[in-house]
């Protein structure tokens, strides 16, 4: 699946830019029975629904010609949200120094599976973050990583 989001993502990542929007993160999922090719965009104002609709609009006869998706999906344009997934790297750099909530596949040496702290490194290896003290963690175990949203 990795292959149709990289090879959407190239696809679109341009017109998107052009048209005043960060490509924030291309997700090609199952949710129930269905299959959603969801395209994530951003901008320093925020993204509205006239904004996904405006994306939406400019890159779906696009994506149809190319045909990279063999099966029927619907293609859903959003926003990141207040708490984002953090899938690349440069969404994690871009994140460092703010809190993070890390979710891993299997217990570690601690006996965690789950982590809330402020992110302070990210290397090809691992990422630090700080919860009441520094704790290192091998990103081969991490099954997902998302900002945290703190109203205060």
């Amino acid at each position: 699946m990795a292959k149709i989001e990289e090879k959407v993502e190239e696809l679109v990542k341009e017109k998107i830019e052009n048209l005043g929007y960060e490509l924030y993160d291309v997700l090609y999922i199952k949710e129930g029975p269905n299959r959603i090719l969801r395209i994530v965009i951003d901008n320093e104002k925020g993204i509205s629904l006239e904004d996904c609709e405006k994306v939406n609009n400019e890159i779906k006869d696009i994506i149809d010609e190319k045909d990279y998706i063999n099966e029927q999906y619907y293609l859903e344009v959003s926003s990141p949200g207040i708490e984002r997934l953090l899938r690349k790297d440069w969404q994690l750099k871009k994140y460092i120094g703010e809190d993070v909530s890390v979710k891993l596949f299997k217990k570690d040496d601690k006996g965690n599976k789950n982590y809330i702290g402020k992110l302070l490194e990210v290397t090809d290896n691992f990422i630090k973050i700080s919860e009441n003290e520094e704790i290192q963690i091998d990103r081969k175990n991490i099954s997902q990583i998302k900002t945290v949203f703190n109203e205060f």
